[in-house]
């Protein structure tokens, strides 16, 4: 056992070649946004009844998953498990990092990014996007606060545990208010549903535990720095068991649905009749995404299966993105109720199921917003002492931390 020493990462061929092509992937996403803006969104495969298409996809994994990155460093000084408090550094940076990225999306994906001066500068308090853009820029104040807290020295442990209850409190709302969005929009029966926000809680501690244990898990074998066996196995059984939460307020969500006689239609379209919307619910988001990594992750040999781990985590992400790709294009492909009992007839495709398919343009906004993420936090333990240089068993299981 030795003491825990903060070091930044070196540089090295393996780390700036790493830079280099994130920075390729941003540099792509550039030219995107000028493409799109200067063509309009028809260049896209967005319309007027798939108004958000894949760049919220990406956006809003993002930004949810910044939510539950947060999750392992709360659990260390919030809760006061003392294993997880080595790594608490980065989880704070890497919830940044994604929000950052999540947000750079959502910007430039609004063919005039110039008007979120607007929306920055006159606040309509009845509309829950104004609600989030408050949640999200405070959200990156808190945590920035509880970080400084965490790497400043002579700080008080109350006080550190003060900003830690803050940020978790504050990344409760804010994936509330991201859940929120869609629960309040009457209008779509695919939206609306008062356990959005549950859900998006849920998801968020699932997809953002996954994306810390890819980070942390790339990091420390690149850098041939020690991590825990036993940190690794108690985050990957903490992963199953919320991947298992999520899987089970989806069954809810479906089952209330089927229920209620409104929306009958909607289920039947995503569960049976939808497509490749059907193909990407239970291929994509129960089975890749929920079944298989909760064998993994459940299987008695965990601890001793590295692989087993990485497995799990890149199907959680991967079904994390089918799973928002469901509820935010497939509530929108079915068609909007406007006028209930009356049957509606016109040239505009009223009634019709709509037809999307995302364009190379939307797929390299969304890469540049995942790979702003990993430049911010590849630069940040590049400066910063974020990482620790020794995460063996001997020094995560110790009771002095």
């Amino acid at each position: 056992m030795e003491r825990i020493i903060y070091r930044e990462l070196k540089s090295t061929p393996q780390f700036w070649g790493s830079i280099i092509m994130l920075g390729m992937f941003v540099l792509a996403a550039a030219v995107s946004v000028l493409y799109i803006e200067h063509h309009g969104h028809i260049v896209t495969g967005m319309n007027n009844q798939t108004v958000w298409g894949l760049p919220h996809v990406f956006a809003i994994f993002l930004i949810v998953a910044a939510s539950g990155a947060l999750n392992v460093s709360s659990i260390g000084s919030v809760f006061g498990k003392t294993a997880y408090k080595p790594v608490a550094r980065l989880s704070s940076l890497l919830a940044m990092a994604l929000l950052m990225g999540g947000l750079a999306v959502l910007v430039l994906d609004l063919g005039r990014p110039d008007r979120l001066i607007v929306a920055m500068t006159y606040f309509n308090l009845t509309s829950i996007f104004t609600w989030n853009i408050l949640l999200y820029t405070g959200f990156l104040a808190v945590v920035a606060v509880y970080l400084y807290a965490q790497m400043a020295r002579g700080i008080p442990s109350l006080a550190l545990r003060a900003a830690g209850t803050a940020a978790f409190l504050w990344r409760l709302i804010l994936t509330t208010g991201t859940g929120s969005i869609f629960g309040w929009l009457v209008a779509r029966p695919g939206y609306d549903a008062a356990i959005m926000a549950p859900l998006f809680i849920a998801m968020s501690f699932a997809f953002g535990l996954a994306v810390f244990l890819i980070v942390m898990v790339w990091t420390c074998r690149t850098t041939t720095r020690d991590f825990s066996p036993d940190l690794r196995t108690r985050q990957a059984r903490l992963l199953g068991l919320f991947v298992a939460v999520v899987l089970y307020f989806t069954t809810v969500q479906h089952l209330s649905n089927i229920y209620v006689a409104e929306h009958t239609g909607f289920e039947r379209f995503i569960l049976l009749e939808g497509g490749i919307i059907t193909l990407l619910f239970w291929g994509g988001q129960i089975f890749l995404g929920s079944i298989v990594p909760l064998v993994l992750l459940f299987h008695p040999k965990l601890d001793t299966k590295f692989a087993y781990v990485i497995t799990a985590a890149l199907l959680v992400v991967l079904g994390g993105f089918v799973q928002l790709y469901v509820i935010i294009v497939g509530g929108q492909a079915y068609p909007l109720e406007i006028f209930p009992g009356f049957e509606v007839t016109s040239g505009f495709g009223d009634g019709a199921i709509n037809h999307y398919t995302p364009s190379v343009y939307e797929w390299a906004l969304g890469g540049g917003g995942i790979a702003v993420t990993f430049l911010i936090t590849g630069l940040g333990m590049k400066f910063l002492r974020i990482l620790p240089t020794n995460l063996s068993n001997a020094n995560v299981n110790r009771k002095d931390l």
